[in-house]
């Protein structure tokens, strides 16, 4: 199966991230990762935060994305996602400045206020942007 590709989409509600053939995708799905090849079932699925990796041209790529949703249908998957950056594309930097404020408020606020729950799963975001980002391509 190595001749056949899948056309895969990452798309969030501010732009395209990749677009581009594929031999092979896994993906967060809310129950377990998810591997997808060419001419896979037609599946429709939500995906959580995590990372998607891409194998093209025999190797890896990884993409950060913040929940969403899966489709594929034989030759193509689109994922949908809340948000979404390739990994070689991360500011690592500004990241960890926003992680330590983050942390800062976290620290300060009531374990029972909204905004307690809003900077928690922000921080998760944060720290799944860190550790993909750490991420190069990569043969296998």
């Amino acid at each position: 199966m190595a001749d056949k590709s899948l056309t895969c989409e990452i798309i969030t509600p501010e732009k395209p991230v990749y677009q581009g053939e594929v031999e092979m995708l896994i993906a967060p799905g809310s129950d377990g990762e998810l591997g997808i090849l060419p001419l896979h079932s037609p599946l429709v699925t939500t995906l959580k935060t995590g990372e998607v990796r891409l194998r093209y041209n025999g190797e890896w790529d990884y993409v950060a994305i913040t929940g969403g949703y899966l489709e594929v249908n034989e030759d193509k998957a689109i994922v949908l996602a809340d948000d979404a950056e390739i990994s070689s594309k991360i500011d690592t930097e500004k990241l960890k400045i926003e992680k330590k404020e983050i942390e800062e408020k976290i620290a300060s606020l009531d374990h029972q206020h909204e905004e307690f729950f809003e900077a928690t799963i922000k921080l998760e975001h944060i720290e799944n942007k860190l550790r993909v980002a750490g991420k190069t391509k990569d043969k296998s």
